[in-house]
């Protein structure tokens, strides 16, 4: 049977309803490309001259790998010109790039973590990209693109994605209708649907989450974590296996096809009170593919696409994946405010 391609399921839902614009489709088939030559850029290794350190810091006070700013850069030039954006907005940039005057203007915003995982870039374990698109406000329609038109909650979202570059180069894509997974077919260069309904299991026994932080944790946390350890001798009565990979692309990607529980929570450090993770370069865009899969996503108590943004590069804690057991560590949480 002859696989579909990324464009024939992104035509098939134009065709079907409003889910997908032809606006849309030729933004997201620009952000696949972009995601093809970064994977490219990725595969070359020291081959490239692509690893190491560039000695420099990005906006969160992080050092920038050289792929992070390649990375960067391929999302920023091959969005430009297409005509369906008016601004986008990077995790490695302090504030949003706005479409050149001599481009043609769109009606849609671009956010997007160019590298996930770049600490793991040096020794080849998976990385990826992520990315969230929204609509722009019609105000800003009639004037230049203002920062605060990006501040848009997680619900606003009409696509969201990510690729992960592995042992093979996937593509995971949700428009609001499911969530479907596309393989790099690297003889022909094409995406090719490989999942197109992913599901992600209620109930799991694993768990990612860093455990070096475990002093720092928050009370909540701190007793799941243990229930889990416990086995089948604790009040949760099963044994739970632990994965951790320090990229959420990976980590996440792990959750959506075989279940399991990513925390990246909140801890009682002055840099870890509102969590590690971006919300509008990573929270919002996997928890709105991880919802469209059946899972869950909250910061702890609240659902994370509800958060109604207050800066580009606001923070929050990050418990996502199977349902059961994201309502299990919410009650924790509930529990410890009683």
């Amino acid at each position: 049977m002859k696989r579909k391609t990324l464009t024939q399921y992104l035509v098939e839902r134009q065709r079907g309803g409003q889910a997908v614009t032809a606006e849309l489709r030729l933004l997201i088939e620009t952000v696949a490309r972009a995601c093809k030559a970064i994977g490219h850029t990725v595969s070359k290794g020291a081959l490239g001259g692509v690893l190491g350190s560039l000695g420099t810091e990005n906006v969160q006070g992080e050092i920038q790998k050289k792929l992070d700013v390649l990375s960067n850069e391929i999302l920023l030039e091959a969005n430009e010109w297409g005509g369906s954006l008016m601004g986008m907005a990077s995790e490695e940039m302090e504030t949003i790039h706005r479409i050149p005057n001599e481009y043609p203007q769109g009606g849609y915003l671009l956010l997007f973590d160019p590298l996930d995982g770049s600490s793991n870039i040096d020794v080849n374990v998976s990385i990826g990209t992520i990315f969230s698109v929204l609509r722009a406000p019609e105000a800003a329609k009639t004037r230049r693109i203002e920062e605060v038109d990006f501040l848009q909650p997680g619900t606003s979202q009409v696509a969201a994605g990510y690729a992960v570059y592995g042992p093979q180069t996937m593509l995971v894509l949700t428009v609001g209708e499911g969530v479907a997974g596309f393989t790099l077919d690297s003889e022909t260069g094409t995406w090719t649907l490989t999942s197109e309904k992913m599901t992600i299991p209620e109930d799991t026994s694993e768990f990612a989450i860093n455990m070096s932080n475990m002093r720092h944790w928050e009370a909540p946390v701190k007793r799941y974590i243990d229930d889990c350890l416990a086995g089948e001798a604790g009040p949760l009565a099963k044994n739970f296996n632990m994965r951790w990979i320090a990229s959420m692309v990976a980590d996440v990607h792990r959750i959506m096809t075989r279940g399991g529980v990513f925390m990246y929570p909140r801890d009682q450090r002055p840099t870890g009170k509102k969590g590690k993770l971006r919300l509008m370069y990573e929270a919002n865009p996997m928890s709105f593919i991880v919802e469209q899969a059946g899972g869950m996503a909250t910061d702890g108590e609240r659902r994370i696409l509800d958060t109604q943004p207050s800066a580009l590069h606001q923070r929050v804690g990050v418990v996502l994946g199977s349902k059961n057991e994201v309502v299990r560590v919410r009650g924790y949480h509930l529990k410890g405010q009683a």
